[in-house]
């Protein structure tokens, strides 16, 4: 009888233990960097990259001293697209960071141009590999979009459907998996408000409502972002636009820096900081 109670006792316990399907353990805490915008060549019209290395560099250098569980760059990598000098230097100093930190990179305007160009697209895929895909880390899956091909891709549409239905699958199985869902891309559907009206450096009002919705659909809490040049934070109910300013050359009154970013159980918290304002440790 004893036996069987004890059974019973030890039944029930790893019942009470186990996360229900489609739910996952969340209580690690770690930190990751976002940056933007490195643009070599912006800063000096094309002339040099030296400031815009030296600005690569200190990130770089922050990273390998702070130890974030990755880094990842959104988009602008360089400022010509296409151009392999550029491209050169900014692998260059990519190449800098730690190993054993991951490095994720996606693209921007100045690697397609803002009408995406269908040999752009595939030299960014040669140089850099996938232009949209997911990564994760414990409970966080990251979600990297092209948002090029959301933001105008009437030279590639096949590219853009496929990315869509590729989008879809990916967010409902990471949904349904139990991942913290966050999405990281180059261009803001919106600076500060869903509603806003259309200017260069948001999305086209029909086509954000409709990856808006897809997003809040399966629970996106963050979209992380770059693009502006300057910081800017807007939200759509329960999802968080994030603009972070650049690595590169400000474009506003925020200075060339990084965006670090806290994820504490399940709960995310960020802070820009300038280069000559990065905290001695994360806390």
């Amino acid at each position: 009888m004893l036996k069987y109670v004890f059974q019973l006792a030890v039944i029930f316990v790893i019942i009470s233990c186990t996360p229900p399907s489609g739910s996952r353990a969340d209580d690690e805490s770690f930190f990751f960097f976002q940056m933007t915008d490195t643009q070599f060549g912006f800063i000096n019209n094309n002339e040099d990259y030296i400031q815009d290395s030296i600005n690569f560099e200190r990130a770089i250098a922050e990273a390998n001293r702070l130890r974030p569980q990755f880094v990842i760059v959104t988009g602008d990598l360089v400022n010509i697209p296409g151009d392999s000098a550029q491209t050169a230097a900014y692998k260059s100093v990519a190449e800098k960071l730690d190993p054993s930190i991951p490095l994720y990179n996606l693209p921007g305007n100045h690697e397609l141009q803002n009408q995406v160009k269908p040999e752009l697209l595939d030299g960014y895929r040669r140089e850099f590999g996938k232009d949209y895909y997911t990564f994760t880390h414990g409970n966080l899956m990251g979600v990297v979009i092209n948002s090029s091909l959301i933001s105008d891709p009437s030279l590639v549409p096949d590219e853009a459907d496929k990315q869509f239905e590729w989008l879809t699958e990916t967010l409902s199985d990471g949904a349904s998996q139990g991942f913290h869902l966050v999405v990281f891309q180059h261009h803001p559907y919106f600076l500060a408000h869903p509603d806003e009206e259309d200017q260069y450096f948001n999305i086209e009002t029909e086509v954000r409502k409709r990856y808006l919705a897809l997003l809040k659909q399966y629970g996106v809490t963050h979209v992380f972002s770059g693009h502006l040049h300057r910081n800017a934070l807007g939200k759509d109910d329960d999802l968080e636009m994030v603009v972070t300013g650049p690595v590169g050359r400000p474009l506003g009154d925020d200075p060339s820096g990084f965006r670090i970013v806290t994820y504490d159980s399940g709960q995310i918290s960020h802070q820009y900081y300038g280069l000559d304002s990065i905290p001695s440790a994360i806390k």
